[in-house]
């Protein structure tokens, strides 16, 4: 970003970019996989879990919404990767008593934390946005490797304020944060993300673990450290 100004607001995903996506693939999955029967049963009948089950059979087209339809139906969307608001918001309470009881922590590689805390004291705005519900997006901060690092953060994103492909999603975002997109920075290992944030008019940065991921010709600019994103 040689040459230009400093962003004023940085926008971050998680899988990937902050963190190793086989966290979420083979800990975090399987555990909200073999949990989540047991906290449907016990757990399907509280208000705010209730409200999700019921959001995911009428997105699921569901006839006959028994409790053993809706956890076959979420099990089958966990296996499928389904970026489901209902899902992500049910797996986030599961995980919240996995996080809990110290079952796991959260990765994030060793050059994120020295950066988001180099970046906060520059006076830049730290914002997430990930598929993952924001209850879930709390907690991954909050129980991670590095620390809570929830304090650095002045807000998160999720599938609610779009999907995460959408340019409409980065105007929303950059409207709820209250500054021009010309002014965000937003932070992803995935192409299509970056060129929805870029057609919003933000500017991108693609985190590229390891470097062989980013293409020959990148379409923008590409790292593989948080620490290279800011000179």
């Amino acid at each position: 970003m040689s040459g230009t100004p400093a962003p004023r607001a940085i926008v971050t995903d998680i899988e990937g970019t902050t963190s190793d996506i086989r966290f979420v693939q083979e800990v975090l999955f399987p555990y909200a996989r073999q949990r989540l029967p047991e906290f449907i049963g016990t757990q399907g009948q509280r208000p705010d879990v209730r409200h999700w089950l019921d959001a995911a059979a009428r997105e699921g087209h569901l006839v006959d919404a028994t409790p053993q339809a809706v956890t076959a139906l979420l099990l089958r969307w966990i296996g499928e990767d389904r970026k489901s608001t209902a899902l992500k918001a049910l797996q986030g309470m599961v995980w919240k008593d996995g996080y809990e009881a110290g079952d796991f922590r959260a990765h994030v590689y060793a050059d994120v934390a020295p950066a988001l805390r180099a970046w906060r004291e520059r006076g830049i705005a730290l914002y997430v946005y990930s598929s993952g519900s924001i209850q879930a997006q709390k907690l991954f901060f909050a129980h991670s490797e590095a620390g809570d690092l929830t304090p650095l953060f002045a807000g998160y994103f999720d599938t609610e304020t779009g999907a995460k492909r959408e340019a409409t999603s980065y105007a929303r975002i950059a409207a709820a944060i209250g500054r021009p997109p010309a002014e965000i920075l937003f932070l992803s290992d995935v192409e299509a993300e970056l060129d929805a944030a870029r057609l919003a008019g933000m500017d991108t940065v693609q985190l590229c673990r390891p470097p062989s991921h980013c293409a020959a010709q990148p379409v923008h600019r590409c790292t593989e450290s948080f620490s290279a994103i800011l000179p």
